[in-house]
């Protein structure tokens, strides 16, 4: 009963310190999808899962880079994108506690016919699958040279350094079906996310992607 009690104070103990946090993240996002303010999201050291359903993209630019995290230096594929509209995302990301298990937070957006739209938008991924189609594709232009997208970011972390003068590629327009990626970083000029619904759970979190 003692080690129970232990179990249990050790619980409440992580969600005084979890809750505030979670608490000004859903306002965030609350405010985001309404379309109130800029967001400019990045994770250091922590890979999440982001999915889609569907993704159109405007101005497409992907190149490699360095991202900068509290474990050292990551290798990811930055993908650039002008305007984007997306349906069924869903990111998850799983956090490791001290007390001997682990901790979850979903987010779900742009469900049936609610899309949601991002600017500016830049993922950092070392992993992703899909279905793709490109219009007007430039493979292998020197990232220095690339003006489709909204072109390499400089700096760490988010859309990190890149190297001048490394392989690039670039298109028009993007449409991926059933994206699966892994990131270490998103960040966008804007993102309105319609139906905006956030998770908390004990356990691990997965998002899991319609059959085509």
């Amino acid at each position: 009963m003692q080690s129970q009690t232990r179990g249990g104070t050790r619980w409440r103990r992580f969600a005084v310190v979890m809750v505030p946090s979670m608490a000004a993240t859903a306002a965030i996002g609350v405010a985001v999808a309404q379309g109130a303010l800029a967001a400019s999201f990045s994770v250091s050291g922590q890979q999440f899962q982001v999915t889609a359903d569907k993704l159109h993209g405007t101005g497409f630019v992907q190149y490699g880079a360095l991202d900068e995290t509290k474990a050292g230096q990551k290798p990811v594929a930055v993908v650039g994108i002008d305007t984007a509209e997306i349906n069924g995302l869903c990111q998850a990301v799983t956090i490791p506690t001290p007390f001997g298990f682990d901790v979850s937070m979903t987010l779900k957006a742009g469900g049936g016919d609610k899309q949601v739209t991002a600017s500016k938008l830049y993922i950092d991924a070392d992993d992703m699958t899909a279905n793709a189609k490109f219009k007007n594709v430039d493979i292998g232009v020197s990232v220095d040279d690339t003006t489709k997208g909204p072109g390499p970011a400089a700096g760490k972390g988010t859309a990190g350094a890149h190297v001048p003068g490394s392989f690039a590629q670039q298109a028009d327009e993007v449409w991926f079906d059933t994206v699966d990626q892994k990131a270490w970083a998103t960040s966008a000029g804007t993102f309105t996310l319609p139906g905006l619904h956030l998770s908390v759970a004990k356990g691990a979190a997965k998002c899991e992607l319609k059959k085509q």
